[in-house]
């Protein structure tokens, strides 16, 4: 299964780094690799999680934990960290501020505190991800490379991506739900598509999505709808990427009942509810999202009165302790569940307990069981859906969407009806078919119990996941910068200001007089350029200015690195840079496009080409990705002043080439201060360098503002850069007001 991927190039087999000091990857042998799995959202951590406690918080997490576990018990692998995000809120348990906490033998979460430290749902973590990515290279320079690195959902996708170009590390990627779905299903019937678009910031999301399967080597998904309707639906889909590994079910918890089994203490909790509690269970379990169709099952239940007279409904909601402290989202939906149960008058004849522990979950499905009841699904969409697997592991017929992985779920264990989550009347008849027909029911029961033994077991999950890694690695060059580098540093300086030329250093001479002597008097800062211009043009400019040598020079919109006086070549960086470049083709889909037009030659380099741009006949920024995209090119796309358009490489970028420069040359991101005033900036801009944006920037920039870290100065030109180093007190002991914000 050889793979035409980003990350892979043809090459020997990587090694495995054991710690920041090893200077050179011995070979990977068949039990020492490393798995690094990032999951950034939700709460995480190893016993008892809380599923269901809110949006975030549910089969992702279980999924991740157990991946890790079993990975980590496989003799081919000597580590597996799951990194996410240290939370240190009163309203959450302490153990989420653990900074690392042991999952099983080998396994282990790592927390890294990134953003705010307060827990935040994850459609406010975008704005953060930079210094997410910046506390990971800190994090694998004390304790190492890993030899993969996979990404879980569309946050964790675009974080990791970016940490797998930079380092050169394959990368996996799984996206559990996808937004271009996600949009279509929640866009029907509905016509503030702005008010989704704030909500669930789709168009970050799904651009997320596109880098992530850009650059993953394998994407790895439950079932092969997923493959051939949802991940179909972007740019990057790729085929012979896509693997279809479905995720196991722990048959430690979920088993039937045996002789000794008894009823559980939360059985109790629901004969609060229910005046005829040993009737059958229609039983969901699923936290009170949108997409999980919540309300719909109520209302059918509300309107049979055969329902109501053959079963009672048993709603598992997640768990809160104060209705009023959930999410508006969340609190809406179980609000809404609580007004139907009142309008169709069902007291009595449906549960709904506030809170249920994790080891409640698998005798609710034998509880379920044993009245002869059925469990159901009714989600407008779903990815995979792992309670289906924990039913029937238990014995009980499941009713569930016909989306996704229900899809194959019932195809391979035959233990169940398939519904059109829309049709009332469609859910209706499954949920009255299982229920009064019980020879019926003794056969899906059956092949439930013997059908997810056979194809959904975590050992058959871990065993073609190595497989596939395995192969991956064989086809991909040892990461570029495991090298003697890591313990050098750049010369006889304790700290670093890089700023653009064009506009951000020129425009005020007065000012910019007062920068150069400020280098000149402070002998302990380095002076680096980044800019847009070609490596000529820019000493050209630097000596009419007057400005030192610089010790750093990032030119060609990031893709050209030259150090000192002799303008020594990052040797390193150009190793990297041309991957998948294909200039002669980018020019054939680009310049025959309306309102694009080659600037000079002079502007033009290796690895860049440069247009102006008339927006008012030129296609959209993203149509112009997706023009690249279409025609099988990668590239980055990057607008700035409104007119200059640069298309790179996708592993160039000053985003990418100043975390390059740190990485290489052991320099702590809060010791250099970054400055610049237009879109070709933004990438350097972000993460836990220090940011300053000079007061004559362009519009594009106008996106970082209130974004940690990122000082938007009020005066123009040099003077805002000076302005900016006296804002973070950078010739003294460095000061970060603008560190969080909460």
């Amino acid at each position: 299964m050889a793979r035409n991927v980003l990350n892979q190039p043809p090459g020997k087999k990587p090694g495995s780094a054991t710690n920041s000091k090893t200077s050179s990857l011995s070979a990977v042998t068949s039990d020492d690799l490393k798995i690094t799995l990032i999951s950034l959202h939700g709460l995480i951590r190893a016993h008892d999680p809380e599923l269901g406690r809110d949006a975030d918080t549910g089969g992702q997490i279980k999924y991740v934990l157990e991946l890790a576990r079993e990975l980590a018990a496989h003799t081919q692998v000597r580590e597996v960290e799951l990194l996410t995000r240290q939370i240190i809120d009163p309203k959450v348990d302490d153990d989420y501020a653990q900074v690392e906490e042991p999952i099983s033998e080998n396994a282990k979460i790592v927390r890294i505190p990134f953003g705010p430290k307060r827990y935040l749902r994850k459609e406010s973590l975008w704005p953060y991800l930079e210094l997410f990515i910046d506390q990971t290279l800190q994090h694998f320079k004390r304790t190492g490379l890993p030899d993969i690195i996979h990404g879980h959902y569309a946050d964790a996708g675009v974080a990791g991506a970016q940490l797998a170009r930079l380092l050169h590390i394959p990368y996996v990627f799984t996206g559990h739900s996808l937004g271009r779905v996600k949009r279509q299903r929640l866009s029907l019937g509905k016509t503030d598509v702005a008010a989704l678009e704030n909500k669930y910031k789709f168009t970050a999301r799904i651009e997320a999505e596109e880098l992530a399967l850009e650059t993953a080597s394998m994407v790895v998904t439950s079932t092969n709808q997923e493959v051939q309707q949802q991940y179909e639906l972007y740019d990057h889909y790729e085929p012979s990427r896509m693997e279809v590994i479905p995720p196991g079910v722990d048959l430690t918890y979920f088993s039937p009942i045996d002789a000794n089994w008894k009823k559980p203490k939360i059985a109790e909790d629901l004969g609060c509810f229910l005046r005829e509690p040993d009737k059958p269970m229609i039983l969901t379990v699923a936290r009170p999202d949108e997409r999980k169709n919540l309300e719909t099952l109520v209302r059918v239940y509300g309107e049979s009165e055969q329902l109501q007279e053959l079963a009672n409904l048993v709603l598992i909601l997640g768990t809160h302790d104060d209705l009023r402290e959930l999410p508006k989202a969340q609190r809406t939906i179980i609000e809404n569940v609580m007004y139907l149960i009142d309008r169709y008058n069902l007291y009595g004849k449906v549960a709904y307990p506030k809170t249920h522990k994790p080891d409640d979950v698998p005798e609710l499905f034998r509880l379920a069981t044993s009245t002869k009841g059925v469990f159901i699904n009714p989600a407008l969409t779903e990815p995979f859906g792992l309670t289906l697997l924990e039913a029937g592991a238990t014995g009980l017929p499941i009713v569930a969407t016909n989306d996704g992985g229900p899809r194959d779920i019932i195809a391979n264990c035959r233990n169940g009806l398939l519904v059109d989550p829309l049709d009332n009347e469609a859910i209706e008849r499954a949920l009255l078919r299982v229920l009064t027909e019980p020879e019926q029911w003794a056969e899906w029961s059956a092949n439930g119990i013997k059908g997810t033994r056979a194809h959904y077991s975590w050992n058959q999950h871990a065993n073609r996941y190595l497989r596939d890694l395995h192969d991956i690695l064989e086809h991909s060059p040892a990461p570029v910068l495991l090298d003697k580098t890591t313990s050098r540093r750049l010369p006889e300086f304790d700290r670093l200001i890089i700023t653009d030329l064009d506009n951000t250093l020129t425009g005020d001479d007065e000012a910019l007089k007062e920068f150069i002597e400020l280098l000149r008097n402070n002998e302990h800062i380095g002076f680096g350029v980044a800019t847009g211009r070609r490596l000529d043009s820019a000493m050209a400019l630097i000596k009419e200015l007057g400005l030192p040598q610089p010790d750093l020079i990032d030119t060609d919109a990031g893709t050209q690195l030259h150090y000192g006086e002799n303008l020594t070549p990052d040797l390193s960086w150009r190793k990297s840079i041309d991957y998948g470049w294909r200039p002669a083709e980018i020019h054939k889909v680009l310049d025959k496009l309306p309102g694009l037009f080659l600037q000079e030659k002079e502007n033009q380099s290796e690895f860049k080409i440069s247009y102006e741009v008339d927006t008012s006949v030129s296609p959209s920024l993203t149509a112009i990705k997706k023009a690249l995209r279409e025609a099988g090119l990668r590239a980055k796309v990057i607008m700035s002043l409104g007119m200059y358009l640069d298309i790179l490489p996708v592993r160039g970028g000053s985003d990418l080439s100043i975390r390059h420069v740190l990485w290489k040359w052991g320099f702590a991101p809060e010791h250099v201060l970054v400055s610049g005033d237009s879109g070709n900036d933004a990438g350097m801009l972000l993460g836990r360098t220090l940011g300053v944006v000079v007061g004559n920037h362009s519009d594009e920039l106008e996106c970082l503002r209130n974004l940690p870290r990122v000082y938007f100065a009020k005066a123009e030109h040099a003077a805002g850069i000076l302005e900016g180093i006296e804002y973070y007190n950078f010739l003294d002991k460095i000061t970060i007001p603008n560190d969080r914000i909460e």
